[in-house]
Protein backbone atom coordinates (compact mmCIF):
# COMPACT_ATOMS: atom_id res chain seq x y z
CA UNK A 1 0.00 0.00 0.00
CA UNK A 2 2.67 2.40 0.69
CA UNK A 3 4.12 1.71 -2.73
CA UNK A 4 1.07 2.70 -4.32
CA UNK A 5 0.35 5.88 -2.31
CA UNK A 6 4.04 7.16 -3.18
CA UNK A 7 3.73 6.05 -7.00
CA UNK A 8 0.06 7.71 -6.62
CA UNK A 9 2.00 11.03 -5.28
CA UNK A 10 4.86 11.18 -7.94
CA UNK A 11 2.72 11.18 -10.72
CA UNK A 12 2.55 14.05 -12.65
CA UNK A 13 0.64 12.74 -15.44
CA UNK A 14 -2.48 15.00 -15.59
CA UNK A 15 -0.82 17.78 -14.30
CA UNK A 16 -0.09 19.77 -17.43
CA UNK A 17 -3.53 19.33 -18.75
CA UNK A 18 -5.00 20.93 -15.39
CA UNK A 19 -2.76 23.79 -15.80
CA UNK A 20 -3.54 24.57 -18.96
CA UNK A 21 -7.68 24.46 -18.22
CA UNK A 22 -6.89 26.90 -15.11
CA UNK A 23 -4.84 29.34 -17.50
CA UNK A 24 -7.77 29.28 -19.91
CA UNK A 25 -9.76 29.85 -17.05
CA UNK A 26 -8.17 32.82 -15.95
CA UNK A 27 -7.36 34.34 -19.53
CA UNK A 28 -11.50 34.28 -20.09
CA UNK A 29 -12.06 35.85 -16.67
CA UNK A 30 -9.47 38.72 -17.52
CA UNK A 31 -11.43 38.81 -20.82
CA UNK A 32 -15.02 39.30 -19.72
CA UNK A 33 -13.59 41.46 -16.77
CA UNK A 34 -11.91 43.77 -19.83
CA UNK A 35 -15.15 43.70 -21.76
CA UNK A 36 -17.24 47.07 -20.70
CA UNK A 37 -13.74 49.42 -20.83
CA UNK A 38 -13.38 47.96 -24.23
CA UNK A 39 -16.53 47.90 -25.79
CA UNK A 40 -16.81 51.97 -25.02
CA UNK A 41 -13.22 52.19 -26.96
CA UNK A 42 -15.11 50.51 -29.89
CA UNK A 43 -17.82 52.39 -29.50
CA UNK A 44 -16.30 55.02 -29.67
CA UNK A 45 -14.06 54.59 -32.67
CA UNK A 46 -16.70 53.29 -34.74
CA UNK A 47 -18.74 56.54 -34.23
CA UNK A 48 -15.84 58.54 -35.21
CA UNK A 49 -15.58 56.37 -38.32
CA UNK A 50 -19.56 57.15 -38.88
CA UNK A 51 -19.55 60.67 -38.70
CA UNK A 52 -15.76 60.98 -40.98
CA UNK A 53 -18.08 58.98 -43.57
CA UNK A 54 -21.34 60.93 -43.15
CA UNK A 55 -19.18 64.11 -43.26
CA UNK A 56 -17.21 63.18 -46.41
CA UNK A 57 -20.51 62.12 -48.40
CA UNK A 58 -22.24 65.08 -50.72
Amino acid sequence: MHVYLKKFWNDTQGQDLVEYALMAGMVAVAAVAAMPLLSATVNNVYSKIASMVTAAMP
